[in-house]
């Protein structure tokens, strides 16, 4: 006993003794690596896609089969591999800016990307533009084989057709009122060029997020948008003005042509009936002219009476009668 102690002891001292060899079985080794490929294997023939994406089957990396969202048994990864892409997720690159983190809001990356966002202008004038460009994989097989690196080749396209897109463009265009028709081109031609290179991509949706000039320029550039906004101000003040006086001459002076035309045709017609009035009396006194001489004097008397305020009628034969009319008073006339 003291001489089996004095050999542990030995050990842990570090002396001389060595330490008795553990012997394993080669048996035991051989099941603990058969276990491990068989665990791997089970692993690595089981793959789930996600219900947006759409798995691509690889088989010793050539193209095999391609299998809808679920649970799916494929060979181990050795001999077949599993790909998953997102057909069903709409995407998006930037370009001139970077998102850190999407929400109410929004926070962007500040490191500069002029290298993406700089262009010239038509009329040689410089722009900023930054844009987004929303796409969704239509084929998976396209997307995966036809195209070495297809979201880098998207992006190349983007730039191109942006850059040819503005070169066509005035800088006005571009940073007022053309940035719709902009990204609605843009779109067309970057759809147009994906469907020839075989990229498998549907371009959702080209949208402008900013458009301004460059920095060193900006407040120079405000100025004029600034002088041409006044421009545009008194220019509408103006029209406002014309607008407020020459229709309401133009209705006076139509007003006042209507109603000498009135005049006129209400003289003429005046004048025509008492011509017509005028010829009527003429035959009536041709066929009669006493009898129409005293109706005429009847006629004639019958206006003047009533304008007449008292009225006296004395006998042409009676005598003394002053003292009665009361001249004084105003009483007759």
């Amino acid at each position: 006993m003291k001489d089996q102690l004095k050999s542990i002891y030995e050990i842990l001292e570090g002396g001389g003794g060595q330490p008795p060899e553990i012997k394993i079985p080669g048996r035991l080794i051989v099941m603990v690596v058969l276990a491990i490929v068989l665990v791997t294997t089970a692993w690595s023939s089981f793959y789930t896609v996600e219900p947006e994406e759409v798995g691509v089957v690889l088989r010793f990396g050539e193209y095999n089969r391609e299998t809808p969202p679920g649970l799916h048994l494929k060979m181990p990864t050795p001999i077949e591999q599993a790909l998953k892409v997102p057909v069903q997720r709409q995407l998006k690159m930037e370009f001139g800016f970077r998102t850190v983190s999407a929400g109410v809001r929004s926070q962007y990356e500040r490191r500069s990307l002029l290298d993406q966002s700089l262009m010239l202008t038509g009329d040689l004038n410089v722009a900023v533009v930054e844009w987004i460009a929303q796409f969704r994989v239509r084929d998976s097989y396209k997307f995966l084989f036809k195209v070495r690196n297809p979201q880098e080749t998207l992006g190349d396209l983007n730039e191109a057709v942006m850059r040819q897109v503005i070169g066509d463009r005035t800088v006005n265009e571009v940073l007022t009122v053309g940035r719709q028709a902009i990204a609605a081109e843009v779109e067309v031609r970057l759809q147009a060029l994906c469907d020839q290179y075989d990229l498998g991509i549907k371009i959702e949706q080209v949208v402008l997020q900013d458009v301004n000039p460059p920095d060193p320029v900006k407040p120079s550039f405000n100025e004029v948008n600034q002088a041409q906004q006044e421009k545009e101000r008194l220019i509408n003040e103006a029209l406002t003005a014309y607008n407020k006086v020459i229709p309401r001459a133009r209705g006076e002076a139509l007003q006042l042509v209507q109603e000498a035309e009135g005049y006129a045709t209400d003289r003429v017609n005046r004048a025509e009936g008492d011509a017509a009035a005028f010829k009527a009396v003429l035959a009536a006194w041709k066929k009669a002219p006493k009898v129409t001489r005293t109706r005429i004097y009847l006629e004639t008397m019958e206006q003047v009476y009533p304008k007449i305020g008292t009225k006296q009628i004395i006998d042409d034969n009676l005598a003394g009668v002053l003292p009665l009319l009361q001249l004084g008073k105003g009483g007759a006339r």
